[in-house]
């Protein structure tokens, strides 16, 4: 069986795109970081790839809002290209900043054209948020990634991750992740909700379950060393986080 090919998007900014690909390595796929230009350019193609992950980091300098230059490009200059994409069975993961990218561009929550059904705004602390957080999975999610997973702690790092949605599109979200505090308890408040998204949510989805964001950062938390107290709680062999990627890699080996 061939590897399966990750591409993994880069921008002025992007700095978690080394330990992205590294993180899909590690669950066994083939990576290529590709600089924006490129694809607008062609000299790549996403037609050369099964998935597509926007990472982390701080794309244009988060100007005029987080993610939205990139945003801009994206939907602009890539919108024919990244529907083929999708159409064709690819997938989509956002990180962090690849969250706030993959809202601006519309291409989650995935509701089509017209007034968008969420945004993501500074911090309710009004100050960047940077902690491990623990997370829920929403089991009746159709995410392709998070397959299997009941629970994840991992790390946030953002300024801008509180998610706004109006009451009434809040139903019509795909909730994939809430935060929790340590008992699995949601609407624990501060810090355990890091920003001060509504209904307490980390990660949303498509209809589909094969586009995905979240805010916390999986790809820092694949090996047992990277836990912050693995020296006193005994190490595990994988971290949280590794399990997203090898879900990606598996169902990308299935097409």
């Amino acid at each position: 069986m061939s590897k399966v090919r990750t591409l993994i998007l880069r921008a002025p900014g992007t700095n978690c795109d080394a330990e992205t690909a590294f993180a899909f390595q590690q669950a066994g796929a083939v990576t290529t970081l590709v600089h924006i230009n490129q694809l607008i350019r062609h000299e790549h193609h996403l037609t050369d790839y099964q998935i597509m992950v926007v990472p982390g980091g701080f794309t244009y300098s988060d100007d005029i809002s987080a993610g939205k230059v990139l945003a801009n490009e994206l939907k602009l200059k890539l919108s024919g290209d990244i529907q083929r994409f999708v159409e064709n069975g690819g997938l989509i993961l956002g990180i962090c900043n690849g969250f706030q990218v993959l809202v601006k561009a519309g291409i989650l929550p995935g509701e089509g054209s017209g007034e968008p059904l969420l945004t993501l705004s500074p911090n309710d602390s009004g100050r960047f948020e940077c902690r491990w957080v623990h997370l829920e999975i929403n089991r009746e999610s159709p995410c392709v990634f998070t397959r299997g997973i009941d629970r994840m702690y991992l790390p946030v790092a953002h300024g801008e991750g509180k998610i706004v949605v109006t009451p009434e599109a809040l139903p019509r979200l795909n909730v994939v992740t809430r935060y929790t505090d340590a008992r699995g308890n949601t609407d624990a408040g501060y810090p355990h909700n890091p920003n001060g998204s509504v209904a307490d949510i980390a990660g949303i989805c498509d209809t589909s379950g094969r586009i995905f964001a979240l805010m916390p950062h999986p790809e820092r938390y694949i090996r047992g060393t990277q836990h912050p107290r693995w020296t006193r709680q005994g190490i595990k062999q994988d971290g949280d986080g590794l399990k997203v990627f090898v879900n990606a890699v598996r169902w990308a080996q299935s097409l």
